[in-house]
């Protein structure tokens, strides 16, 4: 039979049912938009890591270019032209030498592209209602 308190318990029960689901709703969204958030620094970071190494092919061709230079200058005459190439070549070297570091650094640390953060909260979000 129903009564008055009854029914209030099964009006009380299924708007905290509803609740539960709005905010299991509002949870699973954060997440979501934390795994976005996460996957476009990654994605950001190796996009600048690819540039910088881009940028020391671009400066390696440069190098061999002064590089064979230099040995022209060096088989044409025997010092001071030959001796300012060297120093430009090697300065190029060691310019392609830090951005290709530059750039494995950054494309290491975007790697894997994988929202880690955002995986681990979700796993908290699931042990936490579970154990609930």
């Amino acid at each position: 039979m129903h009564t008055r308190a009854t029914d209030n318990g099964h009006r009380g029960l299924a708007a905290a049912v509803k609740a539960v689901a709005e905010r299991a709703s509002a949870l699973v969204r954060l997440e979501l938009e934390l795994a976005a958030l996460e996957l476009k620094q990654k994605l950001s970071a190796i996009g600048v890591g690819i540039g910088l190494a881009a940028g020391a092919a671009v400066f390696a061709v440069f190098a061999f270019g002064f590089l064979f230079a230099t040995i022209a200058a060096g088989l044409a005459t025997f010092l001071a032209t030959w001796l300012a190439l060297l120093i430009v070549t090697l300065f190029l070297f060691v310019v392609v030498a830090v951005l290709g570091l530059l750039g494995m650094r950054s494309i290491k640390k975007g790697t894997p592209p994988v929202p880690q953060q955002a995986i681990r909260e979700a796993k908290l979000t699931t042990t936490a209602i579970r154990s609930e």
